[in-house]
């Protein structure tokens, strides 16, 4: 969903991988040891961390809206502070998972 894929493109080849392998697995409705639910959003919400070089990258998808995994963010979480998902990052998130469950009823029809 939006620039997922082009910022997931841009994180170093290590994350990218795993990534892609959380997201194959999802795929194939297997959850990655690293994936967590990611509360709040509702069910089938996960959220792939990964760091590297003391720094986090996350991508977050929703896998309970047909037979397809959207991606509905991937960014790099700046604050040193917390764990939690900055209030942008989450108002992002909630938008793409409107307009995925959208897109879902589409594909349906």
């Amino acid at each position: 969903m939006g620039d997922s894929l082009a910022r997931t493109r841009g994180f170093p080849a290590e994350v990218r991988n795993e990534i892609g392998y959380a997201l194959y697995l999802a795929q194939t409705q297997r959850r990655h040891v690293s994936a967590k639910p990611l509360h709040g959003f509702g069910s089938g919400v996960a959220e792939i961390a990964v760091a590297h070089e003391r720094n986090a990258f996350r991508a977050v998808y929703v896998t309970n809206l047909g037979d397809a995994v959207y991606v509905l963010h991937a960014f790099q979480k700046k604050s040193r502070k917390g764990i939690s998902t900055s209030k942008a990052d989450s108002q992002l998130i909630r938008e793409r998972l409107r307009r995925a469950k959208e897109l879902a009823r589409e594909r349906e029809r």
